[in-house]
């Protein structure tokens, strides 16, 4: 993946790597994610238990966020400070946790709720690190969601790691993050869904 950024900015590039942010942001993954995994779960009823997953991981998160932007905490949706950044990254973690005491008090498959714990285990670790180091989260995000996809339903997602690498270049080509932190955050994101993978029932 290394081969495929570059640590040059041309001007040119820019607009095409803040829409490639925007689309392959976080949220967008963890919407697909908890759906596809509540599918896999339990067809329709789990995709049900997915949307809620989805709103507490995705959804609300987002609103958090936006709402920082319109009172002048964050400059933006992808919060770089570090110290709005470990706000931002709080409410995560308390979102994520009211949302996984849902899914397992309201008798939700347990490979869903299995999945939003190792979720929230994710963040905290992702929370940690950010505290010393700015690890991408978009990153993380994205080969995580790819590989606990494919693990589910099989090698045909793998090419998805293509946009695991379009991330990456993105996040460079804006200045978010060095290399290193790019694919530190990819390698992060994998390893911690082969650990969901071997720890939920499926």
């Amino acid at each position: 993946m290394v081969a495929l950024v570059s640590v040059k900015t041309p001007v040119g590039n820019k607009p095409t790597a803040r829409l490639v942010s925007y689309l392959l942001e976080p949220k967008n993954w963890i919407i697909v994610t908890t759906l596809a995994v509540g599918w896999h779960a339990d067809k329709a009823a789990g995709l049900g238990w997915g949307a809620v997953a989805a709103l507490f991981a995705g959804v609300l998160p987002m609103v958090f966020i936006k709402r920082g932007i319109r009172r002048g905490q964050w400059d933006d949706r992808y919060v770089g400070a570090k110290r709005p950044r470990l706000i931002v990254l709080a409410f995560i973690i308390a979102s994520v946790a009211a949302g996984l005491a849902l899914l397992v008090g309201f008798g939700a498959p347990g490979e869903l709720s299995g999945y939003v714990g190792c979720m929230l285990a994710s963040v905290a670790v992702l929370a940690a690190i950010t505290t010393a180091w700015k690890i991408s989260i978009h990153c993380a995000v994205a080969s995580g969601s790819v590989t606990i996809l494919a693990l589910l339903f099989g090698p045909w997602l793998l090419p998805g790691y293509l946009l695991v690498a379009v991330t990456a270049w993105s996040r460079i080509i804006l200045k978010d993050h060095t290399v290193a932190q790019v694919v530190a955050g990819s390698v992060l994101g994998a390893a911690a869904a082969l650990v969901t993978y071997a720890a939920i029932p499926h």
